[in-house]
């Protein structure tokens, strides 16, 4: 008994269509209200500048790193490296001068370790001036 004759029964279809529409415009909404932002690596290529040479001050006191890590502080070389050391030397090369400006001549392949403890040095012997030296590009 086959009640239902006259009966074809529809195959459920799934239209794409509207799909691809929604998809599509949320696709545009993300692409219109997401921000680009671009991130470039950090160069640094040190110690050149194209400022010209300053006349030296009379309050100043010269520490030199070489690329092994050796410290000079007026051209006169320290026994030791630490900061402790570096901080007496820098009180002794100042002498009497008030306030005086401590220059860093660091060699490029410096660690960066050798002038980071110079620059607590300065500061334990209360020298809150730095400058770092550069030299022009040839």
């Amino acid at each position: 008994m086959n009640f239902r004759r006259g009966r074809t029964s529809d195959v459920p279809e799934i239209n794409l269509i509207p799909f691809i529409d929604v998809l599509l415009v949320i696709i545009i909404f993300l692409m219109l209200t997401t921000t680009y932002a671009k991130f470039s690596g950090l160069e640094i290529n040190l110690p050149t500048a194209d400022a010209s040479k300053q006349n030296e001050q009379p309050n100043e006191v010269s520490v030199s790193v070489t690329q092994s890590g050796q410290v000079l502080v007026n051209k006169a070389p320290l026994a030791a490296v630490s900061v402790q050391a570096i901080s007496d030397a820098l009180r002794r090369a100042a002498g009497e001068a008030k306030d005086p400006v401590i220059v860093i001549n660091a060699d490029a392949k410096a660690t960066h370790q050798s002038v980071v403890d110079i620059m607590q040095a300065a500061q334990a012997a209360g020298y809150p001036r730095i400058s770092f030296a550069t030299q022009s590009p040839r």
